[in-house]
This record gives C-alpha cells, structure tokens and sequence, in this order.
C-alpha cells in the first residue's frame, strides 16, 4: 500500500459503491467513445487484461462478476473491454495530476551492527487505532527500544524515511539474500514533507529535493538531517511478506501483488478499486495505457488523481520522483453501471 493516499457520496454513485462520503459538490460523469481515448488502439490490452484478471473478483458489485468470469476465457483483449465497459470521464472538479511511486530496495541486516543502526519496526502491540503514539523523533530516541520489534536495521536514514512514505520495500541482506517488508499500521500522527522542509528552509534548492540530494545533504549534515526527517511526526510500522516471488511487485491496497506500469493508486471515493481505467499522463515521458485501479495512498484525493507504480529499485524510484503531470483519468465501467450515471436523454 502506498501510504504517500468506498464510495463516493452522491445518489447516483451509491449504486456501485458501498458507502456513501458527503461532498462539496456532486461528481460529474461524461461517457466517451473508444475512439475518443488517445492511443487506444496502439496499447498493450492483453497485459492490462492479465492484471485485470488478478483483482477483479475481489469488486463486490453484482455487475462486475460474471465480466470477471468472462475475462478469464478472452483471447481478444481489446474486443473484450469494448464489447463490455463504458468510459466514463468523472470530475470532482479538481485537474488532474498523475504522480509516481515505487518500491524502494534498502541495504540491511537482521541484527544491529556496524553501519546498520537504523531499525524498521513492526507494529507495536500497544498502538491503538485512533490515538496518537510515539512520534518520528521520540521513536528514534529509543521509544521502542528493548521491544524485539525490530524487523531489521539498514544503513541509510533517509533510505529508511523513504521506506515510510513508499510503504513497502526489499531489504538486501549480506550473502544475497533480501526480505519483503509491506506497511502494517501508522503511528496516528500528521505527515509533514521533510523535502518541503528543506526546501522552505533554503537549505536545498527545489530542484534537488530529491531522493539523492536529500540523502546528499543529510550525509553531509547528519545532526541537522536527523532533525528535518523528524519534522515528519509520521511513522510507519511494517511486516514481513514471505507469500511474494522475487519477481513479483509488492502487495497493493487489494492485499495482492501489484505490477509496474500496470497498477496505480487512486482514491477509492470516486474510483472503484480493481477497476480498469484509462490514463493519459503528459509531461515528461508521456503515455497513454490502460492500468488497474489496486491500491491507495493519503496523498491521492479526487476523481482525477493517480499514483502510478513504477516497480522496483532505484531506477524506479527516479521516474517515480521525476512525475508530476497533468492529463485525464477515463475508468472503464460496466455498460450497465454506466447508464444508470448518465442515463441517456
């Protein structure tokens, strides 16, 4: 899951969606045709079919199930989409914005040593849902210490912090071997950007507020650095994934694995988890793809807001960081589904 992010209000929406959220205004919702997609033609469908296929029996609502059936015996994917869903444009009056997130892979070891002094905990059995627990700074003062919590400790601090905001991870451990490691709770306190803090203080530049300048800084500047990393009070606690293959992306919102440039998160008010949905990002490295709605994050709030998973490591993680562009989010919804939100006439 990632942690840097069901139904959305409104009476028309509650039909395919399960809980009802109150909004400042009502979401609209504009059906398109496929030849009104940029690019549709040219994508990929029978990959965005596979990943379809992996988290569509988990949707609730009796009109996905027997397209779920379906989905499995296709050998056309692209007539399968088009033959069954509608797009459908919804707007929650806000522009849209495409972000990027990844799986990090951090140096570590099972046991405290050396240059490995940075623990990654598991949840504590004293926290409590709803009330606030140790801060990032009383925790790195020893809060938890003497606990047996520790999952293991990695080398890096900032490598540690991006871990918290990813939400999941691949520690290397000496001789080769590596752990999965995915988000098991929060500490209940509010999150505050350390990057935004460096850059509002003018100690970095916003074009190097990224992961390797701000790790570049705080190698430079240890004692401050800590200080800046615990402007974010926020605290993520982890637990072992042992179920996941090396070649298999981290477990998503839907508690399955998800796969890169193929997942992306979204905010489940307005957008139904497991659904297909058409992005078209611009900027830099611009694409247009089908991808499947299987994860969350606080971060992504509205009907045209996404987080596109781009994998693992640190080639990942650049094009992560690199992304921040507008464009259009079109979900692909049951004909049916579709015609109730925009009945004809």
């Amino acid at each position: 899951m990632n942690t840097a992010g069901l139904a959305i209000c409104g009476s028309v929406v509650g039909l395919f969606f399960s809980t009802a959220v109150p909004l400042t205004a009502e979401p609209k919702f504009k059906i398109l045709r496929y030849d009104q997609l940029l690019d549709w033609e040219k994508d990929d469908h029978a990959a965005a079919l596979k990943v379809f296929t992996n988290s569509c029996q988990d949707i609730s609502a009796p009109e996905w199930a027997p397209l779920c059936g379906f989905a499995v015996e296709q050998t056309d994917a692209r007539s399968f989409f088009e033959l069954f869903f509608t797009p459908v444009v919804i707007d929650s009056h806000r522009a849209a914005l495409f972000t990027g997130y990844f799986e990090p892979e951090l140096n570590g070891a099972l046991k405290r040593g050396g240059k490995f002094q940075y623990p990654i905990y598991r949840k504590p059995k004293s926290l409590r849902k709803g009330v606030p627990f140790a801060t990032r700074a009383e925790i790195d003062a020893g809060a938890l210490a003497g606990q047996g919590l520790e999952i293991a400790w990695v080398d890096d601090p900032v490598e540690a912090y991006y871990l918290h905001i990813q939400g999941s991870g691949r520690i290397k451990l000496p001789g080769g071997k590596a752990i999965r490691v995915g988000y098991a709770a929060e500490n209940g306190r509010v999150y505050r950007s350390a990057p935004q803090e460096l850059v509002r203080l003018g100690l970095v530049p916003y074009g190097q507020a990224s992961i390797g300048g701000i790790k570049a800084w705080v190698k430079k500047n240890p004692a401050r650095g800590r200080l800046i990393l615990q402007h974010n009070a926020s605290y993520v606690f982890f637990r072992e994934i042992k179920a996941l293959s090396d070649t298999q992306g981290p477990m998503g919102a839907l508690d399955l694995p998800i796969t890169p440039m193929r997942s992306i998160a979204v905010d489940p008010k307005f957008t139904q988890m497991g659904a297909p949905v058409w992005v078209e990002k611009g900027g830099r490295n611009a694409f247009r793809r089908l991808m499947i709605a299987q994860d969350v994050g606080s971060a992504i709030k509205g009907a045209q807001r996404a987080d596109i998973f781009f994998g693992t490591g640190p080639v990942a993680g650049a094009l992560a960081g690199d992304t921040k562009n507008r464009g259009r989010m079109v979900v692909l919804l049951p004909i049916e589904i579709a015609n109730r939100l925009v009945p004809e006439g």
